[in-house]
């Protein structure tokens, strides 16, 4: 065992020091080869062998428009729309159950890892261009569409229900009908904090945050700083940022902005 760990770390060192335009041809010669099918399975795992886990390999997905999916992550939805450069981590659940709609991922949307999307009767998820899917994230769409905009931050194990069960008396659970108050919207720009829940029927409005461990059962308004549960509107953002909608009102928040996860879009790996 020793020796298999001392010829490993041996490897290691031996790759470190081949040149970076070496390692970046090696990636891109396999990113081309890579897909959903089971031998574009392999030349994803090989096009990030030896990369850096996680974040660290965000890199491969802006190296080709094919972006980056990890062999890792399971895929069971044969209406799976990619847009470029989307970077798909490890143990990313995306499933589709019966009469689901599609899933959209746009240009460089970054789902980072253990995520799980899933679309029944009626539903179809879209994940708008850059927006980030941390870690634990569920994003669960039956009877009403989930629409995520552009740039947007879903803080960590944050979860999207567009339905509810019935609750009538009398009847077992598993026997309680769907329903729903209509589609989840989350605009452009907003910022979920970690562990909140977004129920049926919610518009969450541009460049809006919501607080971590709210449950949002309301629409919230364009820049509204919502907290509690049942969130509350407890103030609007400050001074207008570069977005259109920030300020300085969020800074004295506490709320983490979540657009720090996938800044990097450049190609070269890290060192």
């Amino acid at each position: 065992m020793s020796n298999l760990r001392l010829s490993i770390q041996g490897a290691l060192q031996r790759w470190a020091m081949i040149p970076r335009k070496v390692r970046s041809l090696w990636a891109r010669f396999w990113l081309s080869r890579a897909g959903l099918s089971p031998a574009g399975r392999i030349s994803a795992r090989l096009a990030a062998w030896l990369t850096p886990p996680y974040k660290g390999r965000h890199y491969l997905a802006a190296m080709t428009p094919r972006g980056f999916i990890s062999p890792r992550a399971t895929i069971y939805h044969k209406d799976l729309r990619l847009g470029p450069h989307v970077f798909i981590g490890d143990g990313v659940t995306i499933f589709q159950g019966t009469g689901g709609g599609p899933v959209k991922i746009d240009e460089a949307a970054c789902l980072w890892g253990n995520s799980h999307l899933e679309t029944g009767e009626g539903g179809g998820i879209t994940i708008g261009a850059e927006s980030r899917v941390n870690r634990g994230v569920s994003l669960i769409s039956y009877l009403a569409p989930i629409q995520i905009g552009r740039d947007v931050g879903l803080g960590e194990n944050s979860i999207f229900y567009s339905f509810n069960h019935g609750i009538a008396p009398g009847v077992p659970y598993l026997e309680q009908p769907l329903e729903t108050r209509g589609p989840i919207i989350v605009e452009d720009y907003a910022w979920i904090g970690a562990g909140a829940i977004v129920l049926d029927g919610v518009r969450i409005g541009k460049g809006a945050v919501v607080g971590a461990g709210a449950v949002v059962t309301r629409d919230i308004p364009d820049g509204g700083i919502a907290f509690g549960v049942p969130a509350q509107v407890v103030r609007m953002r400050g001074k207008t940022s570069r977005n259109g909608v920030g300020g300085d009102a969020e800074k004295q928040s506490g709320l983490v902005d979540t657009r720090h996860d996938a800044t990097h879009t450049g190609s070269k790996p890290p060192e």
